[in-house]
């Protein structure tokens, strides 16, 4: 690779997924399946109103993304912009590090803390303003 592709690598941060919204991981799911994409098991995560379902794309995966409540952030989002891509996720060795130099950075943070989600992964979002719009996921 070149360039910033060289320093992504050696940063240790690569893509870890995209999430996708959908109102049902059910309806979706077979989708992905007939792609060949390989599922694990859906999980639902309480504080985040969401279940979730993970596929393997290559080295990536893609996130599905189902509200368990009518009013959580996945719900919110599907009413205003219906289903569709929802953040994109980068996955680094060093969250800690990386949450305090984007804070002391003045970079607008979703949430004041490091959260656990699926999987038992550590993460944190970085605010649709501060990153041209999209909802950028650090995840450990």
């Amino acid at each position: 690779m070149n360039g910033t592709g060289d320093q992504v690598i050696r940063s240790g941060a690569l893509l870890d997924h995209i999430g996708i919204a959908v109102k049902a991981i059910a309806v979706s799911r077979p989708l992905y399946e007939s792609l060949g994409l390989s599922v694990g098991e859906e999980e639902v995560i309480d504080h985040e109103q969401v279940k979730v379902a993970m596929f393997q794309l290559g080295e990536s995966r893609v996130e599905l993304l189902e509200p368990t409540s009518q009013d959580s952030v996945i719900s919110n989002f599907i009413a205003k912009r219906g289903e569709g891509i929802h953040h994109i996720a980068i996955k680094t060795e060093s969250i800690d590090g990386l949450f305090e130099r984007l804070a002391a950075a003045g970079v607008r943070l979703a949430s004041s803390e490091i959260k656990v989600g699926a999987g038992g992964h550590r993460y944190f979002f970085i605010h649709p303003s501060s990153a041209g719009g999209v909802l950028i996921e650090i995840v450990e």
